[in-house]
């Protein structure tokens, strides 16, 4: 039987086999210095050839970003780790339903943990990553080793053995430190995504043009969508000008998938309150459009919603759209239309009209060139329709779309929001202020929800900090009943001492997100009642060194000391439950599915969501159990190298497989 590797995923080897699928005559086989063993190896010389007409050699001056550690970075997002993810059943929330996921550790190694159970399945990923202001904390890896250097090193380490420090001003604030921790992070995120997926990043000034520099070389310039510039409306004067904005980055995974990010219609109450309130009162409709314009600036609405500040006899809002053709490189129809006052022939647009003139005639209500419907509203202007005309025949009319029969806007390049999250913290904590610039939920859910709206969609964010995150998927999931899931990854930043939250009891910034999740998920049921069946759970995992003993991966090394400790492979302290997760990362299998225990044959034995998988880890393993299970007819099976009564019975079990459950995958660690 096969052992599972237990670590990560090798990139460099996956990126070679590509290679070798374009290319087979450019890849042979070598043998690793470090480990002896036989690996699979670019012939460059041979590639150069296949290429000879598109190589950039030696100091050619060629457009790239590059920095110092920018190659050891990507030899990090490449190098597999021995690491595992363990479960932690207390600290979780409804364990056993939920498909939500918290996984403390550093995000780098967590992102190549999850590589094979996610590769292809996030649809959004969204991040608020250290902006490198001089104050802030940066992952500090390690570079010195690569390949499977790197993994013997991470399976001795501790669990957290790449640290946060300080890229404080004193020491140059470096760009490369920053870049080289942002570059191998994205390169694997980027793995995880769908090909209809999209990435949201938040970034301030100070590293916003080298985000945009690497993420056009990791996603491609061609993936780009747009840079949102969010209007945070509380000025920071550092040098002389009010700030009030940051910015949001959006890329795509493929643009060859057409993309479209909508913007729901929250927070209209107010206008439902005072439009009915003007329609009591019959306010003359002039003064009802300033009242309405009034409530706009005080509430700071999106341009989707002023676009709408006409008021027709009935109070309804309503907007103007531009009938010109909306393609740059194309042109639309043209055809003659005549002003419904002066009869004058209306300019017709440079690019042509947006609609065919049959489109047309139908929403001006314009019948054999006559206009059955003209309504001369108070500014002068005219409706026929749904068209409207300006007073002067020489500008363009536009088409007119009702408010109210809008469901969603496409998503603005400038989105106003306050910056309210550090309220909406205290008043989830007590009035106790546990972290420095949350996001607020409005600005996350109006994120989030442009591009996640159907069930299952996956939600990944890989520096969660005040899982502002977590908080959006639970409310806007509870407002439109689609059904999200999300992943949140947070290393465990140990807190002050003399903090706030080191008095609460907090003992990291791990500690507090999870606590957020569990009184958001409060809060939030508390205002959608009827969302109770909705998922407010997460099932913890933390990251840690491997389940299995150095020797497991190194085995060439074995010496004669050794013997009586190889009498079983696995960690003294690891229960079958960590056996269990590592083996669902190491074959892929989805983090969040339903694990029942069940006892055969006087032996524990998982199955997970049924006959996914089933998995004993106990000794003393016999050949009826072994039936036993094989007559479940399970897609995948796995037991411990040691664990069978008898050498016997371990040569048996493929047998015994082959005969009752072909289909089968059997494996052993």
């Amino acid at each position: 039987m096969d052992k599972l590797k237990m670590h990560s995923p090798d990139l460099s080897q996956d990126n070679i086999a590509k290679i070798r699928d374009l290319f087979p005559g450019c890849v042979t086989e070598a043998r690793d210095e470090s480990t002896g063993a036989v690996r699979l190896a670019v012939d460059f010389d041979q590639l150069r050839q296949e290429l000879s007409d598109n190589i950039v050699d030696g100091p050619q001056e060629r457009y790239r970003l590059d920095w110092p550690g920018k190659r050891e970075a990507l030899a990090l997002a490449n190098a597999p780790i021995a690491k595992t993810l363990r479960p932690v059943i207390a600290e979780s929330e409804n364990f056993d339903a939920t498909q939500n996921l918290f996984i403390e550790g550093d995000n780098l190694e967590v992102l190549k943990l999850l590589q094979t159970t996610y590769l292809g399945k996030i649809k959004l990923i969204y991040i608020d990553p250290p902006y490198n202001t001089g104050s802030d904390l940066i992952y500090e890896d390690d570079f010195s080793k690569c390949g499977s250097e790197f993994l013997i090193k991470s399976n001795q380490s501790d669990a957290y053995g790449n640290k946060l420090v300080a890229n404080s001003e004193s020491n140059g604030r470096f760009h490369s430190d920053w870049l080289s921790m942002m570059y191998a992070r994205l390169k694997i995120a980027r793995n995880l995504l769908r090909d209809d997926g999209a990435i949201f990043i938040s970034i301030a000034n100070d590293e916003f043009h080298n985000l945009r520099k690497i993420c056009d070389e990791v996603f491609g310039e061609n993936n780009f969508v747009e840079c949102i510039t969010w209007n945070k409306r509380i000025p920071k004067n550092d040098k002389g000008v009010g700030n009030i904005h940051d910015f949001i980055l959006v890329y795509v995974k493929n643009d060859d998938v057409r993309h479209e990010f909508y913007m729901r219609k929250d927070g209209l109450e107010e206008i439902d309150d005072l439009l009915a309130s003007l329609r009591r009162r019959q306010v003359p409709i002039p003064d009802a459009e300033k009242e309405v314009k009034k409530l706009y600036r005080k509430q700071g609405y999106d341009r989707g919603i002023t676009l709408y500040n006409s008021l027709d006899k009935d109070y309804r809002l309503w907007g103007k759209i531009n009938m010109s053709w909306p393609n740059a490189n194309t042109f639309g129809p043209r055809y003659e239309v005549l002003h419904p006052i002066t009869r004058e022939a209306v300019k017709i647009p440079d690019r042509g009209w947006r609609w065919k003139e049959d489109t047309f005639n139908a929403a001006a209500q314009r019948v054999n060139g006559q206009y059955v419907s003209v309504e001369e509203l108070h500014d002068g202007s005219v409706r026929c329709g749904k068209i409207w005309f300006s007073k002067d025949s020489n500008q363009q009319p536009s088409s007119i779309t009702y408010l109210d029969e809008v469901n969603q806007f496409l998503l603005r390049s400038i989105l106003s929001f306050k910056s309210d999250g550090g309220m909406e913290v205290e008043g989830l904590f007590g009035g106790k202020s546990y972290f420095s610039y949350p996001k607020p939920t409005s600005l996350m859910r109006t994120l989030l929800s442009s591009k996640t709206v159907e069930d299952e969609d996956i939600i990944l964010d890989f520096f969660a900090g005040s899982c502002s995150t977590a908080h959006a998927v639970m409310q806007m999931s509870s407002e439109d009943k689609i059904r999200r899931r999300f992943i949140m990854v947070q290393i465990p930043e140990e807190i002050d001492a003399s903090t706030e939250a080191a008095k609460a009891g907090f003992k990291s910034i791990a500690d507090i997100g999870k606590e957020r999740i569990r009184l958001s998920a409060k809060k939030v049921r508390s205002e959608f009642p009827q969302a109770g069946d909705l998922d407010f759970g997460f099932r913890v995992l933390k990251l840690d060194s491997s389940n299995m003993k150095d020797v497991y991966y190194r085995p060439d090394k074995l010496e004669q000391s050794d013997l009586l400790d190889m009498v079983d492979n696995v960690k003294d302290d690891r229960t079958s439950e960590d056996l269990l997760f590592q083996v669902l990362v190491d074959w892929g299998v989805d983090l969040t599915l339903p694990i029942r225990r069940e006892t055969v044959q006087n032996k524990t034995v998982f199955f997970v969501d049924d006959n996914v998988l089933a998995a004993c880890f106990d000794r003393g393993v016999t050949e009826e159990l072994v039936k036993e299970l094989a007559k479940r007819e399970p897609l995948r099976v796995v037991f411990r190298d040691n664990g069978f009564v008898s050498d016997a019975v371990k040569i048996n079990v493929e047998q015994i497989f082959r005969q009752l459950s072909p289909s089968t995958d059997v494996k052993v660690i």
